[in-house]
C-alpha cells in the first residue's frame, strides 16, 4: 500500500474493516448509544475543526478538517506533511505536494462514503463489534460486514455535549492510527473551493 493510500485510509473517519468475526448482539443500552451516534452524524451537515493524527510509530501530524455532506471533505495536513485529501462529492483525491503526485479514487470505493453519505446508517455495510461506555461518553467499534477490508475502527464520542472526539483505525497488520479532533464545530457557508479537486501534476516533456 502506498504512503498516500495509507494516509487516506487513516484519515477516513469511517474506515470499516475486518472479516471473520461474529456479529455482536447489542443490549438495548448499547443500541441506544449507536442510535445517538447515528443521529449526531446525520445532523452534522457542515463542520470544520483541527485534528492530530498519530501513527503506529508515534509520529504525529496535524491539520484542518472540513466536511460538507453529502460527499465533500477536506483533510488539510500542516507542514512538515505535504498531504492533502479532498473529496469533491464523487472522487477522492490524495495529493502529495512534495512528491508532486495526485492519486484519485471513486468516493464509492473508499471508507469516506459512509461518513459522507446523504443518509448515515451504521447498520448497513458494517457491523458493530462492540459498544463501550466511558465516564463522559462511549466508543463504538465497527467492522466491514462484507469483509472486503481488514481491520477495524473505534469511534469515540462525548455525551454532554454529544460530539465526535476522534477515531482509532487498526489495519490488517494490527497497527493503530489515531485521529483526535481538538475542535469540531458546525460551520455554514464553507467556501466551495475547499472541496475542489487538486490539479494533476504537470506532465514532463521529454
Amino acid at each position: 500500500m502506498t504512503t498516500t493510500r495509507r494516509a487516506l485510509l487513516a484519515a477516513a473517519p469511517a474506515l470499516l474493516l475486518a472479516p471473520g468475526l461474529a456479529h455482536a448482539a447489542l443490549s438495548p443500552a448499547e443500541q441506544g448509544m449507536v442510535d445517538k451516534a447515528t443521529a449526531y452524524l446525520q445532523g452534522l451537515q457542515s463542520a470544520r475543526g483541527k485534528f492530530v493524527q498519530t501513527d503506529a510509530r508515534g509520529s504525529q501530524t496535524t491539520g484542518m478538517l472540513y466536511l460538507q455532506r453529502p460527499g465533500k471533505a477536506r483533510f488539510e495536513y500542516e507542514e512538515p506533511s505535504s498531504l492533502l485529501v479532498v473529496s469533491d462529492g464523487r472522487v477522492v483525491s490524495v495529493s502529495d505536494k512534495r512528491l508532486k503526485t495526485v492519486n484519485r479514487y471513486f468516493l464509492s470505493q473508499t471508507p469516506l462514503k459512509l461518513f459522507l453519505a446523504d443518509e448515515i446508517r451504521l447498520d448497513r455495510g458494517v457491523h458493530i463489534a462492540g459498544v463501550k461506555p466511558l465516564n463522559d461518553g462511549f466508543e463504538i467499534t465497527a467492522q466491514d460486514r462484507a469483509g472486503k477490508t481488514k481491520g477495524q475502527i473505534i469511534m469515540t464520542f462525548s455525551d454532554n455535549p454529544m460530539q465526535l472526539l476522534g477515531w482509532t483505525v487498526t489495519d490488517a497488520r494490527n497497527a493503530p492510527t489515531r485521529v483526535r479532533l481538538t475542535s469540531l464545530v458546525r460551520a455554514s457557508g464553507l467556501d466551495p473551493a475547499l472541496f475542489r479537486a487538486p490539479a494533476p501534476p504537470p506532465t514532463r516533456r521529454g
